[in-house]
């Protein structure tokens, strides 16, 4: 059975935290603009270029024009995807990813491919879906899944600090337009997965009382990039679950962590 990172939960769970959202992702209906041509004005027209030995013809759309009014599709919701480069909408600011051959939309909030040796698990992912609680603990979890405020510094100070896991020092990035931090993370030492509260290395959630990204393997690795979108938090990993992945599917599951793109104004 294929391996999914982002974990399912039990609907108890959801509906007494957060029951409107349902695991929906909410798109924005986009505005439409009618006209009419007054029939006067059309009258004048008419008898202009009757009075005229010829009429200019409409002008044709500069290249630039063109270019402008071309669209990047949108990333499927789910399933196999033809390779190119795709619009996310899932924050105020939408961005730019470019997909290899091979990969699937999982959910529409991540990217995922498997690993040819072994089909039916999941050997790399991009994530991007949001969070906004992390635990102190991510071994003993349970009552510990603290708020953090949206700046992605507060994130980053969090998730750097939290205990049973290691990180590597945050460096400033750029993610198009915008700033952010750039980070490792993993497990620390030799911890007992099943061990931990309901069998889970937490590493962040969307709720205050259950998790919704956890390792199961202590070999699973992480690149974190956390930006500031003037005020919202947008975040966006790269997982490779186990060591013995191809090291080309690594790179290239870098390199379309790498592709993401913000641009202010789009």
């Amino acid at each position: 059975m294929r391996v999914l990172l982002r974990h399912s939960i039990s609907m108890a769970s959801i509906m007494s935290v957060c029951l409107p959202r349902l695991w929906t992702l909410n798109r924005r209906p986009r505005a439409t603009h009618s006209g009419s041509s007054h029939p006067i004005v059309v009258a004048i027209a008419v008898l202009a270029c009757v009075g005229l030995s010829a009429c200019t013809a409409a002008e044709a759309p500069s290249p630039a024009e063109t270019t402008e009014a071309s669209t990047v599709p949108p990333l499927p919701e789910s399933g196999d995807i033809s390779p190119g480069t795709y619009l996310v909408t899932s924050f105020t600011e939408n961005f730019e990813i470019i997909v290899p051959d091979g990969w699937s939309s999982e959910g529409g909030e991540g990217l995922g491919k498997d690993d040819p040796d072994h089909p039916d698990e999941m050997a790399v992912f991009v994530g991007w879906w949001p969070s906004d609680h992390v635990p102190t603990d991510a071994c003993a979890w349970e009552g510990a899944l603290v708020e953090v405020d949206p700046s992605a510094k507060a994130f980053v100070d969090a998730l750097t600090a939290q205990t049973s896991t290691a990180s590597t020092p945050p460096v400033e990035v750029m993610v198009g337009d915008y700033s952010g931090f750039e980070f490792g993370h993993s497990i620390e030492g030799d911890v007992d997965i099943a061990a931990c509260d309901r069998d889970k290395f937490c590493i962040h959630s969307e709720f205050s009382n259950e998790c919704t990204r956890w390792y199961t393997t202590q070999n699973e690795r992480e690149t974190y990039r956390v930006v500031d979108l003037n005020g919202e938090r947008a975040m966006f990993w790269v997982v490779q679950f186990h060591e013995s992945i191809n090291p080309e599917l690594t790179s290239e599951a870098r390199t379309v962590f790498d592709s993401i793109v913000f641009r202010s104004g789009k």
